[in-house]
């Protein structure tokens, strides 16, 4: 499991030093909590993580729900699985 590093930050840094806060993200893949009123509002990373974890939680939610298919009898045998894959890829090809 990957641990990022976590910074927390009042919102006046974002404001005051937001190539600091900017640089630490993207160089040193950090992840910054800004803070109103001491409590957590938003939180800033470098695009890089911003995709990477999206790419995460799209295949997590992917396998959750294949989970769920097999859990509740929705299968079907793989060689209709290819063979289905196989017409769709051949009418994206036309």
């Amino acid at each position: 499991m990957l641990a990022l590093q976590e910074t927390i930050r009042p919102s006046a840094d974002l404001r005051n030093h937001y190539n600091e806060i900017s640089k630490q993200c993207r160089e040193n893949g950090e992840v910054v909590i800004i803070t109103v009123n001491g409590r957590g509002d938003t939180v800033s990373l470098s695009y890089e993580e911003y995709k990477r974890m999206k790419t995460r939680i799209e295949l997590l939610e992917m396998l959750a729900e294949s989970d769920d298919d097999v859990r509740q009898g929705r299968v079907a045998p793989i060689s209709e699985t290819f063979q289905d894959l196989r017409n769709m890829l051949q009418e994206e090809s036309i």
